[in-house]
């Protein structure tokens, strides 16, 4: 259980803090003196952030799926807040399911909707109490492919659309409690994912039969090529972690922005465009027109 704050001052909790983006968002909010607690998969990643961090981010081993879990974590952070309360909460983590709808296991969908939905659900509703106590703010990392979605990434787009939509709900049902909701949808990043993101492509593409891969093989081929250069050739994880701090400190609060230059381009997109324009253009985008 995280040691109670000494002095006060502002406070944030992120998820998927141990790695990639959530862990420069945490170095970020520590370096400008917030008070940084975060969830972790790791040992390893707990004692990486603190000696990182000086000892200034407070990471705890959660599993995301485990409602039990985070209960845990949260009550125990906010019990280290005090009467204080909770400033900001970043919902960052999440997971990557690639693949073809009718290849992919439905337990392997699940599973992505158990971290990036259910999971992301519970740890908004156990903060509620400490975020109205300091009228604080929910920043929601999204993606630009909740509002442009991809072939063979359906349940990334889907399940980040999802709490699109559940993000909307909560800014106007938590809107007389003074507690903002920001969507920050993020564009291709450099930030530890590449290398997770090739990785599950290629258990998708060896996994499967041969009469799916005559259906998909190279359309999938195709589309993990493209993915990977697009991951590889993204915002670095610094520059986008300082974007989703910058939005979690703006006043007034956006409902919505991009992280990333490709993420303005593709919510414009999805703004001006007919939706024959957009089935055209997400071929192209995977290189499969």
């Amino acid at each position: 259980m995280p040691s109670p704050i000494a002095q006060p001052g502002r406070t944030v909790a992120i998820t998927g803090a141990g790695s990639g983006l959530g862990r420069e968002i945490a170095l970020g909010f520590a370096a400008k003196g917030y008070a940084v607690f975060g969830t972790a998969i790791s040992a390893a990643e707990v004692q990486e952030l603190k000696d990182a961090s000086d000892g200034h981010v407070r990471l705890t081993i959660c599993d995301m799926t485990k409602e039990a879990a985070v209960r845990a974590w949260t009550a125990g952070v906010s019990e280290a807040l005090g009467d204080a309360g909770l400033d900001l909460l970043i919902n960052n983590a999440g997971i990557l399911t690639p693949g073809p709808i009718e290849v992919l296991r439905l337990d392997a969908i699940r599973r992505e909707f158990d971290v990036n939905v259910f999971g992301a659900l519970s740890v908004i509703n156990a903060f509620l109490p400490a975020l109205r106590k300091a009228r604080g703010r929910i920043v929601q990392v999204s993606t630009w492919t909740a509002s442009v979605p991809l072939p063979f990434n359906g349940p990334s787009g889907a399940s980040k659309a999802a709490m699109e939509v559940f993000s909307a709900v909560y800014r106007a049902e938590l809107k007389s409690f003074g507690i903002d909701v920001v969507v920050a949808s993020a564009g291709n990043m450099k930030t530890g994912g590449p290398a997770k993101t090739a990785s599950a492509l290629a258990r998708v593409a060896n996994g499967m039969t041969p009469d799916q891969r005559a259906l998909y093989g190279r359309a999938f081929d195709t589309f993990a090529t493209t993915l990977n250069g697009m991951q590889s050739h993204g915002l670095d994880a610094v520059s986008a972690a300082t974007r989703v701090i910058e939005l979690a400190e703006q006043v007034p609060a956006p409902s919505r922005a991009a992280v990333g230059p490709d993420a303005e381009e593709m919510l414009r997109a999805a703004r001006e465009k007919s939706d024959a324009e957009l089935d055209t253009l997400r071929l192209q985008i995977v290189g499969l027109d």
